[in-house]
């Protein structure tokens, strides 16, 4: 067994690397875009299925609650929490319209959406950010592998290193909590 988590540890710290050597920029743009749509009154919505389902959740947690530090609450919304609305969108129109018709009632003009997929090619993540780019809102991407679909319809694509869908999710969740980390710090009461 400790093998197998010694060996665990090292493949994650590998693509941690390997990422954050061809990323930093790119979450720096991801960031200021959830600031400054923060700081024009708009709101940021998440999604994504299964895994990415609950870190769609995470974050929004994290953002409208608080990161690290006291400030006040923020606008965000993951799209995979109400059973009702998932659940009538799938039985009416198909699962693959719960984010696209979320993101057509909810989505407003400067709006920051943030689409997960392990790599970025989920269907319904992606008509829901195709849809967003026609209601004038930006997109980010967290993605894996080659990036997918994401690559030419978010605004800035993360994308972890790895062809492996637990190391790609741990990218994700670290992806998050460094923009929720800059949120705090843009809101932070004594800035």
């Amino acid at each position: 067994m400790q093998s197998t988590i010694k060996e665990e540890f090292s493949e994650h710290l590998k693509v941690s690397k390997k990422t954050m050597e061809s990323i930093c920029k790119s979450i720096e743009i991801a960031a200021k875009l959830c600031i400054d749509s923060l700081k024009n009154g708009n709101k940021i919505l998440i999604f994504g299925n299964g895994g990415s389902a609950a870190d769609a959740q995470h974050i929004a947690a994290e953002i409208v609650g608080r990161y690290k530090t006291e400030r006040k609450g923020l606008s965000a919304i993951a799209l995979t929490t109400d059973t009702s609305i998932l659940t009538s969108i799938s039985n009416d129109y198909g699962y693959s319209y719960i984010f696209k018709r979320q993101v057509e009632a909810l989505a407003n003009n400067g709006d920051v959406l943030i689409g997960i997929s392990t790599g970025g090619t989920s269907a319904n993540v992606v008509s829901a950010l195709k849809i967003a780019k026609k209601l004038g809102c930006q997109s980010i991407g967290f993605s894996g592998r080659d990036g997918g679909e994401f690559n030419s319809v978010c605004d800035v694509n993360l994308k972890a290193i790895s062809e492996d869908t637990p190391r790609i999710q741990e990218m994700h969740i670290l992806f998050g909590h460094i923009i929720c980390h800059l949120i705090d710090q843009a809101f932070n009461k004594s800035n």
